[in-house]
């Protein structure tokens, strides 16, 4: 089983290569879902939730709780690969590298102003038509680590042409590690 994780900042595509994953059979693990799943059961925004659940169980627990995920995976003999969405900081790639052999890390790259286009057209629970709530978040994205991830990934995918080149460039990469 591989284990893959996706890196990005809010917009870059970071979805297009979860849905090209599914395609070729793999299972998305992403950890912003647990974090909604968990607000969910709480009555709180995602937001609060993610916030709350650092407060009480310590800073890398949604990266705890996506690893127990995936051992349950495998304990009830999933063999797909798994890719995890969301991965924010080193210090949660040294972790999911500690527990999964070969564990891989491939980030997307897209510049603030097209990924600004992009969120105001998605309007997810978490995005903003104002560029200076856009820019905050990109700071708080940053203040996790999530800059040293794309840096220091095992791959690093630009997407900043059409989505037919993107992902000619992402299934290119899955041929190469036969996903």
């Amino acid at each position: 089983m591989k284990v893959m994780g996706i890196s990005g900042m809010p917009g870059s595509g970071k979805s297009f290569i979860s849905d090209i994953a599914t395609e070729r059979g793999a299972i998305i693990v992403s950890m912003g879902d647990i974090v909604r799943e968990e607000a969910k059961k709480r009555g709180e925004s995602s937001k609060e939730t993610a916030k709350n659940l650092r407060a009480e169980f310590g800073q890398y627990i949604i990266s705890e709780l996506t690893i127990k995920k995936i051992k349950k995976l495998q304990e009830e003999g999933i063999e797909n690969s798994i890719v995890v969405e969301g991965i924010r900081s080193l210090h949660e790639v040294d972790m999911f590298r500690e527990e999964f052999d070969n564990f891989i890390i491939v980030s997307v790259f897209a510049n603030p102003t097209l990924r600004f286009e992009r969120l105001k057209l998605r309007m997810r629970e978490d995005d903003s038509t104002d560029f200076n709530v856009f820019d905050a978040r990109d700071r708080t994205e940053l203040g996790f680590g999530i800059g040293s991830v794309i840096s220091l990934s095992d791959k690093l995918i630009i997407n900043e042409s059409d989505v037919e080149s993107y992902c000619e460039k992402i299934n290119e990469y899955f041929d190469e590690i036969d996903l």
